[in-house]
């Protein structure tokens, strides 16, 4: 059964930073790519980072130098570096993994980044 589970968010203030992680099970980790996403109560969801499976990475315009995507293959791990948060940064995070040759995806449940004061 796969199972990818996002951990790690909560409530932080503005110019806080947090690190929300994304563990995935059931699946040769190392054979996706894997991405986060967010999507905020009434918006459309957006993609944020992607890193690949030779660890390039790419970053939506809105969180360049500011976030940071990485993986960690033996712990089937990818985790998201959010620094300097500020509150249109506030969603519903979402970890997806696709399989490299195949295109086969799986989603997260989610984990909840509030942003305020």
């Amino acid at each position: 059964q796969v199972q990818l589970v996002e951990s790690g968010g909560g409530l932080v203030q503005p110019g806080g930073s947090l690190r929300v992680s994304c563990a995935a099970s059931g699946i040769s980790f190392s054979a996706y790519a894997m991405s986060w996403f967010r999507q905020a109560p009434g918006k459309q969801r957006e993609l944020v980072a992607t890193i690949t499976t030779d660890g390039s990475t790419n970053l939506a315009d809105s969180v360049k130098g500011r976030f940071t995507i990485s993986r960690d293959n033996a712990k089937n791990t990818v985790l998201l570096q959010m620094n300097s948060l500020k509150p249109e940064d506030t969603a519903v995070y979402y970890c997806r993994a696709v399989h490299r040759v195949t295109f086969r995806l799986y989603w997260g449940q989610g984990t909840q980044v509030t942003v305020s004061s």
